[in-house]
């Protein structure tokens, strides 16, 4: 988990723009005990022009992130502790295995074994010239160069280099793998860092990239007195929004987004932003829930605590920093990373105190649906980008990969499930209308349906080589009954919507009612106890659980039983059958 940043504010308000830009790492989480010294293996590689003199190096800082008026002697205490402790009373962690302590010298041994050959170009000398250090962190630091021969001839970069010295376990040599891969990838879009290339000598690795002048976006909000007004903020949040669905489609999760980790390409006021720093991201499969804690404390999202997430975690990191352009506070504050992660699980964000009463409700609502804790019932970056805060029906809607493992579950629904969405669908707010209607032209429907060609075409124009690594195109193969039908939109919109996010809608009881008035009608029918447990997949057990939502009168589905059944119930027990 990263250190927070420790730029002091009065009354939680940013107002220092001196401090050093933050680092981050990603902790190893073996036991309960706080170990004495902090085992990094990232660090923030901001690719700008330092402030500071020819040669002054600028010195390491425990975080960036806004900070009340409050300074560490030391480093915060490592995360390890109170994560372990809210996982064992969580029932979520196992005893590390005992292991056999290896004798002295077979440490270095191993490590002597480690292939720490990437393949890369071995010339980088020859192509640039190094200057002066720019950022530095536990692995390496990043400096100014110019190209001396090549299409770089005469151009200004910046250049990440990270010591083999600090490459110590194969898992540390996969990182730096894995994060050239995905820089390479994902540099053709116009709010990605771009990536130029990548070379190794004996002793480092260097990745060469643009090189940003305009510093980082935390610098700019300071700039401003703290915070943006809506109109200006809009403008930043439709960046960001835009490369982290970019990002998601190709199935790559960031993992560390912060305003740090966002630099302007140049000083002007209207200077393009750019993502940086993918040293803690990951590739993921569309149903894959990761388990490892890494991120940045402020940032980092509930259902990474519980060691189970995927791409939703990006946007809670997105609501946070929506919130602090709108107020100039963080919306989770504790004086301990401890403290911070009982926050982030427990609190609520203040919407009450100066400015928020003066802020836009489009405008809470969309920070509202960003940070709620339960991660099915957030918006995905393409529906952010609709919302009626931020929509502009000139700006191009980006495909999104939620609709592919909706309408996965849809086709392969029963009956009697897609009975129930599609009733849900005829009651859908004009709001969620305008999204699915974009998803549904991008899909490009021969003669107003879609067959699992479109789907298909749709996901290649988009696609990178991110994709095979992340392995997103399986998911096709899910989707197969496509091919032996047509969806037309009313269908899509029962396919593509989601009840979770219906859910937050302040108008839920009226729409969840009236969309049960349609099931009545055509869906609903007499079902047994069992036969209900298995429309859900679930076991005996459950049995108890889903007969109140039957009616004594007729046998069927009652308005609570219907909504129940639209979300679904988890039963953690050994009895819970597998669907075929």
């Amino acid at each position: 988990m990263g250190h927070c940043c420790s730029k002091p504010v009065q009354n939680d308000r940013i107002t220092d723009a001196n401090s050093t830009t933050g680092k981050h790492y990603k902790p190893t989480v073996p036991s309960d005990e706080t170990p004495s010294s902090t085992d990094f293996n990232s660090f923030a590689a901001s690719p700008f022009q330092s402030p500071l003199p020819a040669g002054i190096a600028p010195s390491p800082s425990p975080g960036g992130t806004p900070l009340r008026k409050f300074r560490w002697p030391f480093p915060p205490p490592s995360p390890a502790k109170p994560i372990m402790a809210i996982m064992r009373r969580r029932g979520h962690t196992k005893p590390p295995k005992e292991v056999p302590i290896p004798e002295d010298g077979e440490g270095a041994a191993a490590e002597r074994h480690l292939d720490k050959s990437f393949g890369f170009s071995k010339n980088f000398l020859a192509k640039f010239e190094l200057g002066k250090e720019v950022g530095r962190g536990h692995f390496g630091h990043t400096c100014w160069a110019k190209g001396k021969k090549g299409d770089l001839k005469g151009e200004s970069v910046a250049v990440k280099i990270i010591s083999k010295v600090k490459m110590t376990t194969a898992i540390s040599i996969e990182d730096v793998r894995r994060e050239v891969k995905i820089m390479k990838a994902l540099s053709g879009h116009r709010h990605m860092i771009k990536f130029y290339d990548a070379f190794e000598d004996a002793n480092n690795v260097y990745i060469v990239m643009e090189l940003c002048e305009g510093g980082e976006l935390l610098d700019r909000i300071l700039s401003r007195g703290g915070r943006y007004t809506e109109g200006d903020a809009k403008i930043i949040v439709v960046q960001i929004l835009s490369v982290v669905a970019f990002c998601h489609l190709q199935g790559v999760v960031h993992r560390d987004l912060k305003p740090e980790n966002f630099l302007f390409t140049s000083r002007d006021e209207d200077a393009p932003l750019k993502v940086i720093d993918f040293g803690l991201s990951d590739f993921i499969r569309p149903d894959q829930r990761l388990s490892d804690i890494v991120g940045s404390a402020y940032y980092v999202a509930p259902e990474v605590l519980h060691r189970s997430y995927s791409v939703d975690a990006d946007m809670w990191s997105i609501g946070v920093i929506i919130y602090i352009l709108l107020c100039g506070s963080r919306p989770f504050w504790a004086r301990t990373e401890s403290g911070i992660f009982r926050s982030v699980l427990r609190a609520d964000p203040n919407f009450d105190d100066s400015p928020w009463p003066l802020v836009s409700p489009e405008a809470k609502d969309l920070v509202k649906r960003l940070l709620n804790k339960d991660h099915r019932k957030r918006m995905t970056a393409a529906q952010a980008l609709t919302h009626p805060w931020l929509r502009d029906e000139n700006r191009p809607v980006p495909l999104d990969i939620s609709i592919y493992k909706l309408v996965k579950s849809y086709v392969r629904a029963t009956p009697f499930k897609r009975a129930a969405l599609k009733a849900l669908s005829k009651v859908i707010p004009e709001d969620e209308l305008f999204y699915l209607k974009a998803q549904f032209t991008l899909l490009e429907p021969k003669e107003g349906f879609l067959s699992l060609n479109n789907f298909k075409t749709a996901i290649m124009r988009n696609g990178t080589d991110a994709m095979k690594d992340s392995r997103v195109l399986e998911i096709l193969t899910v989707m197969e009954p496509l091919s032996y039908k047509k969806m037309n939109f009313e269908e899509f919109c029962a396919a593509a919507i989601s009840p979770f996010q219906l859910e937050v809608h302040e108008e839920w009881e009226n729409i969840a009612r009236t969309a049960f008035d349609y099931f009545e009608e055509d869906g609903n029918k007499v079902i047994s106890v069992q036969e209900l447990a298995m429309e859900m997949n679930l076991g005996p057990t459950s049995h108890s659980i889903v007969s109140d939502w039957i009616r004594n009168s007729d046998g069927k589905l009652s308005l609570l039983g219907y909504t129940k059944f639209l979300h679904g119930v988890t039963i953690r027990t050994s009895n819970t059958r597998s669907r075929s």
